[in-house]
């Protein structure tokens, strides 16, 4: 590749772009975690993180990506050999199964078609045959990023309550959280994994488990073994302000400052962005003639949208000519869809012109990749931008 000028437009769905506001704050000299200024540091975070999070419950922040927080999660909350309840509804929800199998659970995988998310009346259906409540956890993924599906959080829970199930719901919000409207404490949420590169606009590097009472308790009975992840020597560490172990202190800083950005521009109106930038991407993809991967509208998600190429075309290659041509970053195919899908990133510190910019670019890649498609994506989105902007 041959030098690039300008700006790389990184337009994968996370890690995302970081804030020069965010850079600057952990550009920063590293302070001692044992110290006073330390601990008022901590306590500033984990307050501004139940906001974020809507849970009145306990915030556990790791030195870990994603993956980490899913097994703290399960290590936590369950033992060798429970049941759980998962669904494929991609393939973020399928890794996610992987290490539940590889730590020994029992795992009911309900199969997909990575089109859809998670169907309540089937999660009513399953635990309605569980008579003897052998399920000891519903685990779903929010915001599935592989597909551009969002699952009906409320919705399970409805479902687990009309079936009287007494399970935990364990729920990954790694793409959505900051991004999309979700409610923990409303929705009867045990357990948040969350991660620290997507909607809270950090490098890669933090993970968050989110905790509720009932969950809390479980742990006490909780059978796996587990030192690193243990929820209890974390929280009662970050009591004081500190925690069990050396943390990552200047990823700290930054999520300090992320917290401070969320909500100078209030979670509600960040959500909204969000929700109007993607539907604004959609109707490119739409105006392109090219297909969206989700297939229900009320499951679309507000910080990724999934594209199928038409039949005969590679994603890859698209990727790769958007890359060398134009210096922008999408993301690729995951799993069943690999090479068949391209992914647009839209969330965390993004706005209408950086999404004028990565449309232009998909729709010029189109162009220079010969894959078929219909000119007027562009225009399409930046006509609802402009209406939704006055609205």
């Amino acid at each position: 590749m041959s030098a690039q000028r300008g700006r790389h437009f990184l337009q994968i769905p996370g890690p995302t772009n970081v804030p020069d506001r965010i850079l600057r704050a952990m550009d920063a000299p590293v302070i001692d975690h044992r110290g006073p200024e330390f601990a008022r540091l901590t306590l500033e975070i984990l307050e501004g993180l139940k906001r974020i999070f809507k849970i009145s419950g306990h915030v556990v922040i790791y030195p870990a990506s994603g993956s980490g927080a899913w097994e703290a999660a399960v290590v936590n909350a369950l033992s060798p050999g429970d049941k759980v309840l998962m669904f494929e509804t991609g393939q973020f929800a399928t890794l996610w199964f992987q290490i539940a199998a590889q730590l020994g659970l029992n795992v009911d995988f309900v199969p997909g078609d990575w089109r859809h998310g998670v169907d309540p009346a089937a999660v009513e259906a399953r635990l309605a045959e569980d008579r003897k409540h052998e399920i000891k956890a519903v685990m779903v993924v929010h915001n599935e990023t592989s597909t551009g599906t969002v699952s009906d959080i409320a919705g399970v829970r409805q479902a687990m309550d009309r079936a009287g199930h007494p399970a935990l719901l364990m729920v990954d919000t790694i793409s959505s959280l900051a991004s999309m409207d979700y409610r923990p404490d409303e929705w009867g949420v045990d357990v948040t994994v969350g991660g620290s590169q997507k909607g809270l606009m950090l490098p890669p590097g933090l993970s968050f488990n989110a905790v509720s009472d009932k969950a809390l308790a479980a742990s006490e009975s909780a059978r796996f073994p587990k030192s690193y992840w243990r929820w209890q020597e974390m929280i009662n560490a970050n009591k004081s302000g500190f925690f069990p172990y050396t943390p990552a202190t200047n990823l700290l800083y930054g999520l300090r400052e992320a917290i401070r950005m969320l909500e100078e521009e209030g979670l509600e109106q960040v959500f909204a962005r969000h929700d109007r930038l993607a539907e604004a991407a959609r109707r490119a993809v739409r105006a392109w003639g090219l297909e969206l991967l989700c297939l229900n509208p009320d499951e679309y998600s507000s910080t990724v949208t999934a594209i199928l190429m038409p039949e005969g075309h590679s994603a890859d290659k698209l990727r790769k000519v958007i890359l060398e041509r134009f210096n922008m970053s999408l993301g690729t195919g995951l799993g069943r869809v690999k090479d068949r899908v391209f992914r647009i990133g839209h969330l965390g510190d993004f706005n209408e012109l950086m999404l004028a910019g990565t449309l232009c670019g998909v729709e010029m890649g189109l162009a220079a990749a010969g894959v078929p498609y219909v000119k007027g994506g562009i225009s399409a989105a930046l006509d609802y931008l402009a209406t939704a902007a006055i609205a």
